[in-house]
């Protein structure tokens, strides 16, 4: 994802605290108008976004779009549910992973790529509270080893 037509619009840092993330997909999104501008504009936020898996189609639920700031009365619904793109065996696969206890899909960040909205579905079972401690000392140890070699201190 680092070629230079992909800008990261959104990204769910949440998810990358509170869950353990195994796999990355990337998905399309049906959109209306107002909602592709209001993603260009920045004003996405997934940070309790989930997607679930209904009758061989893949939802984006509980993902916030803000109305289009110049819109009219045909403005669309902040937190609508959105069907997601993949091929039927991506579907498939990811659904077996889901129906196995403890593994969740959640949005880690929302991109534009070629003008097109595009979101990375993670693959994600949750962390337990002694890991969270676990990443966050590890993080702060590696910021103060960065530091040190820097010449900071």
């Amino acid at each position: 994802m680092t070629d230079e037509s992909t800008r990261v619009v959104a990204t769910n840092r949440k998810a990358y605290h509170d869950y353990e993330v195994v796999e990355s997909i990337e998905a399309g999104i049906v959109l209306t108008g107002t909602e592709i501008k209001s993603i260009r504009a920045g004003k996405v936020n997934l940070r309790d976004g989930f997607a679930v898996i209904r009758d061989g189609e893949v939802w984006l639920l509980n993902v916030h779009i803000a109305p289009y700031t110049h819109g009219n009365r045909e403005n669309h619904e902040p937190r609508r549910e959105r069907k997601l793109l993949l091929h039927r065996r991506e579907i498939e696969r990811l659904f077996a992973k889901v129906q196995e206890r403890g593994w969740t899909l959640a949005p880690l960040n929302m991109h534009l790529r070629r003008n097109r909205a595009k979101v990375e579905l993670g693959l994600v079972r949750g962390k337990r509270q002694y890991d969270k401690r676990q990443a966050i000392a590890r993080r702060d140890v590696q910021r103060d080893l960065d530091r040190t070699l820097k010449g900071g201190w």
